[in-house]
Parts: C-alpha cells; structure tokens; sequence
C-alpha cells in the first residue's frame, strides 16, 4: 500500500488542506492519505497553537467517513520537537509493507536543508511536491526523489481562518463543516 503523509499543524484543517488531499489521492498513486498531526514543528512559533488533542478532533471530523483518509496522532507519543525523519523511521518499523512518501507544499522547499536529517529523507522517501502561491518550483532536476504534482493553488491559509475568527468574521465555508462545528463550539481563535 502506498500511503501519502501529509504533515501539519492542521491550526485549524480548511478545505485548502482537504482540496491538496483529496487531489493527491485521485490524481496520483496513493491508496490512501494519513493526516499526520504534529504536535510542535520546530520551525514554527508556538503560539497560537491550540492542543494536539483539540486540532486531531477537528482533522477527524474534517475527514467524517472518507476511507480514503485518516487522521494519525502518531508524533503525539514521540519525542519533542517533532522531527519529519523520527516519524518516518518509526512508521517503517511500525508498517514494513507500506510505502510512505511525503506530501509537501513547494514553499517547504526553501526551508527543507535546515530539516533534521534531510539527506536521509530525501534519498529514503519519495517527495510529492504541490505548488504553494509564491514558491514556484525552479529546477525539478536539481531536487532528489521527488514528484511535482499539478494539484491546484490553494490560497487559504490557518493564519487567515485564527484572524478572520479574531475579527469577528463568519469563515464556515472556509472549513469541512463538522470541523467548523466543533471549532465554533469550543470558541477557538477568539
């Protein structure tokens, strides 16, 4: 089986990070997409970011009863910071039979040198790479087993939904509903 590991804060999951999934699935040799939710990424401030346990709810009830998906707490019990090549290791130990490859936005590009043990990753696993707005993909040829796939811009970001809620904005059609339905009766963001 060959699953596709979409890493995020999901700080709250959109339907941005629902469009790339369900893109990767149909549009390419997936069997299936785990949302991967860390707990810290080491590269990202901490604030702002609501517990583990509350964003895995939301990645859970964004995803309902789509087989195609599931939602993977699995750096929720691993060391912290949450290191991409740490969750790697321990998935391959854990599932031998099972192809990972790593789903990334073309902006993580930029910072992919400064990951813990990113010559590993980047000759252990395949990489399939979706344009994000203003990260365009330069030279395909200079980077190692990796895959770019024409999945459609998507412009929505977490920071956008936490300010729009801030400010007092009704941003429901921006999230999977019963994501938004538990954000709004827990008052996230506010």
């Amino acid at each position: 089986m060959k699953v596709g590991l979409f890493f995020g804060s999901f700080n709250p999951i959109h339907m941005g990070h629902m469009a790339i999934a369900n893109y990767m699935v149909e549009f390419t040799d997936l069997d299936k997409l785990w949302f991967v939710v860390s707990p810290h990424n080491p590269l990202k401030k901490k604030q702002s970011l609501l517990p583990g346990y509350h964003r895995l709810e939301m990645v859970n009830r964004a995803i309902f009863d789509d087989s195609r998906f599931s939602a993977s707490n699995i750096e929720f019990n691993l060391p912290q910071p949450s290191y991409t090549i740490n969750t790697l290791v321990h998935l391959k130990e854990k599932y031998p039979d099972y192809e990972f490859v790593l789903i990334m936005g073309s902006d993580g590009l930029e910072t992919f040198p400064r990951w813990k043990n990113f010559q590993i990753i980047e000759n252990e696993f395949q990489r399939y790479i979706y344009p994000r707005p203003d990260a365009p993909v330069k030279d395909i040829t200079s980077l190692i087993n990796c895959r770019v796939v024409e999945a459609p811009y998507m412009e929505i970001s977490s920071t956008f939904i936490r300010e729009s809620i801030k400010n007092k904005k009704d941003i429901r059609y921006f999230m999977p509903e019963k994501a938004w339905h538990y954000l709004d009766e827990m008052n996230f963001y506010k």
